[in-house]
Parts: C-alpha cells; sequence; structure tokens
C-alpha cells in the first residue's frame, strides 16, 4: 500500500511539473485545465495518506485518471502533433456546433487559426459553418485552404465545385470536376454534378460520356440510368433513351417520370397500345396525372373512341393544369370533341400546376419528347419503322458494348 503511494506520487509530481514548464514554454493557458485535474488527482492521494482513509474504488479510478493517466495522454496526443489547446478548441467548436451557437464555434476555430494557419480540420470545420450561414466565398476560401493542406482532402474539393455552380461559375465548376474525376473516377457526387452542368449547357454527347464512365462504377444506380435517358432524349437517340428509361423503372418502380418518357417514347413509334399502357401507370403520380390522362385522351381520339377521350380530358381539366387547357385550344384533335370538353371559365381560379417540382433537365426531357411525338403524330408507319430501325442498331451497339465491358470486369 505504502509502495503503490510512494510510486504514484513520484509519477504524478513529475507528470505535473512536467506539464507547468510545458504550460510556461509554450505560454498556453489550456493547461490550467490539466493542471487543476491533476491536483485533484494529487490530493485525493494526499487525503488518503494524511488521514489514512481508504478510498473506494470510484474515487481510486478518478485519482489515477485525473493525475496520471490524462496527462499521459495529452503528452502522447502532443508526441502526434496534435496540440491540448487546438484538441480543446476543436472539441469546443463541435459542442458550439451541436448547439447551434455557430458564432462560439468560429472563436473557437480562428483562435486556433492565429495559432496555427495550417491546422486543417479548423479550415473544414469553419468551411461548414460559413457554407450553413450562406457565406459561399468564404466557405471556397476556407476549403481551399484545407486542400492546399491535405490534397487527398477530394470531399472539399468537391464542395468547392458545388459552391462554384450554386454561384453560377459553371464553367470553373465543371473544370474542378472534370480534374477530380481523373484522380477519383468513381466519386458518384461529382459524376452527378458534372453531368448535371453539362446538361445545363447542352452538352449532351459529354454528359453521356460522364454518366457512362460513372456507370461502371455504380451500374444498378437510378439517378445515373435516368439522367443517361434524358441526355439519349436530347440528342434524338430515343431507342437508347428507352434502354436507360427501362433500367431507371426497373431500378425505383415509383420513377413516374421514367415511365411517362418512356409512353411518350411508344407515341414516337406509334406504339400506341404500350404508350397506353405506360401513361396508365403514371396517373398515380400528382405532378404528372394530368398530362398522363391528356395524353390517353389523344390516343382515345387517334383510335376512334370519342366517349373516352372526352372521360379523360376532363379528368385530365379537373385536376387543375392551366397548361392542360392551353395545350387542349392547340391541338386540333381535339376540335371533333370540343363541344363535350367543361373547359373551366375561370383559369386564375383553378387548381395550381405541379409542374415545377420537376428539376429542369426533367421539364425539358418530358417537353422534348411531348413535341417529337406531335411531330411524328403525322408520319406514316414506313416513316416510323425506318427510325426505329436506324435506332435499334444503335441499341445493339449500346448492349453490345455493356457486355463487353461486363466480361472484362468480370
Amino acid at each position: 500500500m505504502i509502495v503503490e503511494q510512494l510510486i504514484f506520487i513520484f509519477i504524478s509530481f513529475s507528470i505535473f511539473v512536467y506539464m507547468f514548464f510545458k504550460m510556461i514554454k509554450n505560454n498556453d493557458t489550456s493547461y490550467i485545465i490539466i493542471l487543476v485535474l491533476q491536483a485533484l488527482g494529487i490530493a485525493l492521494n494526499l487525503i488518503e495518506v494524511l488521514f489514512g482513509i481508504k478510498l473506494n474504488i470510484l474515487l481510486k479510478i478518478i485519482k489515477y485518471v485525473f493525475a496520471i493517466i490524462l496527462p499521459i495522454l495529452v503528452i502522447a496526443f502532443e508526441k502526434r502533433n496534435i496540440s491540448l489547446f487546438e484538441f480543446i478548441n476543436i472539441t469546443k467548436a463541435n459542442i458550439y456546433i451541436m448547439f447551434g451557437d455557430t458564432k462560439k464555434a468560429k472563436e473557437s476555430l480562428l483562435k486556433i487559426l492565429d495559432k496555427n494557419p495550417n491546422n486543417y480540420q479548423s479550415h473544414v470545420l469553419l468551411a461548414q459553418i460559413y457554407e450553413k450561414e450562406g457565406g459561399m466565398r468564404k466557405a471556397i476560401d476556407e476549403y481551399v485552404q484545407a486542400i492546399d493542406i491535405n490534397k487527398q482532402d477530394y470531399n472539399s474539393y468537391y464542395k468547392v465545385a458545388e459552391l462554384l455552380n450554386q454561384l453560377d461559375k459553371k464553367q470553373e465548376a465543371s473544370e474542378m470536376l472534370f480534374n477530380l474525376l481523373n484522380k477519383k473516377p468513381e466519386m458518384y457526387e461529382a459524376s452527378i454534378l458534372l453531368g448535371d452542368i453539362l446538361i445545363d449547357k447542352e452538352m449532351y454527347k459529354e454528359a453521356v460520356n460522364v454518366y457512362q464512365d460513372a456507370l461502371r462504377f455504380n451500374p444498378i444506380s437510378f439517378e445515373l440510368n435516368y439522367n443517361l435517358g434524358i441526355s439519349y432524349t436530347m440528342l434524338n437517340d430515343f431507342q437508347s433513351a428507352k434502354i436507360y428509361y427501362e433500367k431507371s423503372a426497373e431500378i425505383n418502380s415509383l420513377a413516374y417520370n421514367s415511365k411517362y418518357s418512356l409512353a411518350e417514347i411508344a407515341l414516337i413509334y406509334k406504339d400506341l397500345e404500350e404508350a397506353e399502357k405506360k401513361f396508365l401507370e403514371v396517373i398515380e403520380d400528382d405532378v404528372l396525372s394530368a398530362y398522363a390522362y391528356y395524353e390517353i385522351a389523344k390516343i382515345k381520339l387517334i383510335k376512334g373512341e370519342k366517349d373516352a377521350a372526352i372521360k379523360y380530358i376532363n379528368l385530365a381539366i379537373e385536376i387543375g393544369s392551366k397548361k392542360i387547357v392551353e395545350k387542349i385550344k392547340k391541338d386540333s384533335i381535339f376540335i371533333p370533341v370540343m363541344a363535350k370538353i367543361a373547359m373551366p371559365f375561370n383559369l386564375e381560379y383553378s387548381n395550381e400546376d405541379n409542374e415545377y417540382k420537376l428539376e429542369e433537365k426533367e421539364k425539358r426531357a418530358k417537353e422534348h419528347l411531348e413535341e417529337m411525338a406531335e411531330i411524328t403524330r403525322n408520319l406514316s408507319y414506313n416513316d416510323i419503322n425506318f427510325l426505329k430501325k436506324n435506332f435499334d442498331n444503335k441499341s445493339n451497339k449500346i448492349k453490345n458494348k455493356e457486355s463487353i465491358e461486363d466480361q472484362r470486369e468480370i
């Protein structure tokens, strides 16, 4: 018992002296916390010696943790170039962030950077705070400094590109994303964002290449397959678009946008039965149901089923899409049944259209397919079969290419 206490006093006092001189040398008051805790541990031992009191197991653990274990851990951290001052302030910053006090969190992080401008973690945390506050330029500056310190920080690299895109600096963002994917081709988020930027810039062939490269790492990604469908749609390669819309619909059975696109492609090829079947699957969707009913009504008119057409077009109007009424007025196909269509007297009081929920690229692809369906409505079946034959050849090339790539991976 006495030997144990003597060893304890020698070790704890030696560490205390070491930590005290460390504080003086570094002029760092953060050591005071450790010194106070050490003093408490040493005091518990003195009470035990002077008054002959036997401490219970909990107090013994506290004594050793405060006086020996905790300061040894601090020394071990410092040997790994982890400053106690930085450790405490980063811990404080994370606690402040947890409770939503970003002002105090920033103060703690700026204290670290005043002493050590190369503290990687502080730059990342500051960037995240600025980003949440809407200070995108400040966030970019902090992420860039984090990347300068840690060249392997691909997440910060991506965040810079994302923020540049939000600032409408798409060229700079796309250049960063191309560079990032050269270093880390499997980075899913980078492929998605780059593809979106290319679609926005109407660079559809380039978008296809990006998505195809990403598909090698994520073959069952709904988003990649769906975006490929959109890209091929805008390239007028409808058979290739069909392949990827079908894949996206298989991956996500609730992908009504994919089903709507497949229905429109079926219309382009004059496959009325397939088109009607797909549109009927889409009527469950709040955003596209009115458009689906509208398209079914047109199919019924092409088939000569006027009563069914009237029923479906009135359902479309009942849902309340202003654009449906505009479409009816512009399309001569409805002239024979116009008298039986329940046109609203005042469109201002009709239900709002839900199309705003679609992303810009989705609206663009949807409108393009609808326009092409209108154009091909007046083509002969021979013309359609000729187009389909050309598209089938392209489709087979895509499938063969994918098959070869799959075999290589095996």
